[in-house]
């Protein structure tokens, strides 16, 4: 039997050396996984907790995603390290997945963020104080019996013939990008239900920075008894108020009414409405908007941020615009990360898919944090989607560094890739949500899969009715 070229056994190695100790060592200065993950007693196996974790974070962040493809690198890396050889089958992998606690993962969550958070540079604070964006959006899961009892399909589709939604609301770092809260439930629950649960995570002293949907006067209320001040649009209902000082030009003191009983908040008691002050003096500020080519569009911004010289009415209004940044953040743990469609068949793995996508995404915002620092970059130029293909790239090659020098280097070289490459800056770009590639010419399903029959020749038919 012939030998091996050199330079094939070198790529065969490096192909096997793509295994999750790439990611342990890129991500080591953000996260280290806790003693005791996975519960006492740790048990030794092929699929130990920490390992799994690993597996399944790179799962998350591979461009696939599917078991299969993980399962196999794992196989290649087991084979090419250890010499040992295991099932192929992806069973036993599914099985310690499930095995994982989702407070375990939580916990994680929560070192990741807190470690980001405490390397935010002083220049991406909003006049030194944090900024925390909220907004809500959806994510759909398989359609399974066990998913859609806490996650019910809309009403509006007939059971057989849509998916499971959970609703959820998030709350961003505006200084990082990071994804700080999370709050889950069904499609049917309020996005100010969620909201509300999340309150306790605010600090005295940040800012919350909203659209109009969370703009109530108990948010604002309970918010501000936290030492919390709240930036949001003026809620399009909200029409009588009492002026009571001119502080300039479209900017004047406010004075909001409580309502009265019968109209309080569904959420809360009678006793809790009555303790509640009648009044909640605030600030508003008339912005008008004109760009280019748009038609002239006027916003009244509502903050209890009522010092005009600590917070001038344009350092307000650029402030909220800024807003728009969380649904580029939405888009990007959504879209480009595939946390649109979850993949997992029970409610237990789906919120545990859902956190480990939570970490993924913080731990890519934690790279770009450190390209931006490093090379004193903007870090709202850097890409997100660039950054992430970066990472899957590059941590083959840190990996198979000789020593401690040879990798800094490499990583250094890393994050001046991403610096290199920035997001071109196009201010009021218009950016329609609309597709230009038609979809597939595919009828809508109406009924059950197995109830469904297809009408054949559809095409023919279509036709000659037109």
């Amino acid at each position: 039997m012939t030998k091996k070229p050199r330079i094939l056994v070198a790529g065969c190695a490096r192909a096997q050396a793509q295994s999750v100790q790439e990611l342990e060592q890129l991500f080591e200065p953000w996260l280290k996984v806790p003693r005791g993950f996975g519960g006492e007693g740790a048990y030794e196996r092929l699929f130990a907790p920490a390992h799994t974790f690993w597996l399944f974070l790179s799962q998350v962040l591979a461009q696939d995603g599917a078991c299969r493809e993980v399962l196999r690198n794992f196989l290649a890396w087991l084979a090419a390290a250890r010499g040992k050889k295991a099932s192929p089958n992806t069973a036993a992998y599914c099985k310690a997945r499930k095995r994982l606690r989702e407070e375990d993962l939580v916990a994680v969550h929560r070192q990741v963020a807190d470690n980001i958070e405490a390397r935010a540079r002083p220049e991406n604070l909003w006049r030194g104080r944090r900024v925390k964006v909220i907004d809500g959006s959806s994510v759909s899961m398989p359609d399974t019996p066990e998913n859609q009892a806490p996650y019910p399909q809309p009403k509006e589709q007939k059971e057989g013939c849509g998916f499971p939604v959970m609703r959820i609301v998030a709350v961003f770092s505006l200084a990082t990008g990071t994804l700080l809260e999370l709050a889950r439930g069904a499609l049917a629950v309020h996005e100010r239900t969620l909201y509300r649960s999340l309150w306790d995570r605010f600090a005295p002293g940040e800012v919350a920075l909203n659209d109009r949907g969370f703009a109530g006067y108990a948010d604002f209320q309970y918010l501000k008894e936290r030492g919390v001040d709240s930036v949001s649009r003026n809620h399009q209902r909200r029409k009588k108020v009492d002026v009571l000082k001119r502080l300039g030009k479209n900017d004047r003191l406010v004075r909001w009414q409580k309502t009265a009983l019968h109209n309080r908040p569904k959420w809360m008691s009678q006793e809790e409405w009555e303790e509640m002050p009648d009044t909640l003096t605030v600030r508003q500020i008339t912005v008008t908007l004109d760009i280019p080519g748009c038609r002239s569009q006027t916003l009244e911004i509502v903050t209890t941020l009522l010092d005009p010289k600590a917070y001038p009415p344009q350092a307000i209004a650029e402030l909220y615009r800024r807003r728009w940044a969380v649904e580029l953040y939405l888009r990007h743990i959504k879209v480009t990360m595939n946390m649109d469609i979850l993949r997992c068949k029970t409610p237990a793995m789906v919120d545990k898919e859902l956190w480990m996508h939570v970490i993924a995404y913080n731990l890519v915002r934690a790279i770009m944090l450190d390209a931006a620092t490093a090379y004193a970059a903007c870090l709202e130029r850097l890409s997100f989607k660039g950054t992430l293909a970066t990472i899957r790239q590059w941590a083959p090659a840190l990996e198979l560094a000789v020593d401690m020098e040879e990798q800094t280097s490499l990583y250094a070289t890393m994050l001046y890739y991403i610096v290199a490459d920035p997001v071109p800056d196009r201010p009021d770009r218009a950016e329609p949500r609309a597709r230009k590639r038609r979809p597939k010419n595919y009828p809508l399903l109406t009924l059950p899969r197995r109830q469904y029959k297809e009408i054949p020749h559809r095409n023919k038919y279509r036709k000659a009715k037109s």
